[in-house]
């Protein structure tokens, strides 16, 4: 386990609510209405996590409806939470 990893998701609580909210591929848009989440801070919660290496971006060409997932670190640490 990346213990600075995952105080860093922990630390802010969109960030926590999106990455446990990716269980199954998910775009911004669907992320933000299941969470009742402005759309920009989803987007910056899924920016700050593809950073940090927890979740990946499927269809990164697309400028509109991405879909992203978790990755085996983004699994673990979703796991922990």
């Amino acid at each position: 386990m990346e213990w600075d990893k995952y105080s860093f998701v922990i630390r802010a609580k969109n960030r926590k609510r999106v990455l446990q909210a990716l269980s199954k591929i998910k775009t911004p848009t669907q992320l933000a209405e299941e969470l009742g989440l402005n759309l920009s801070h989803t987007s910056r919660a899924l920016r700050e996590l593809e950073k940090e290496g927890l979740i990946k971006c499927l269809t990164p060409n697309e400028k509109v409806g991405r879909i992203y997932t978790r990755t085996e670190l983004g699994e673990e640490i979703a796991e922990e939470i």
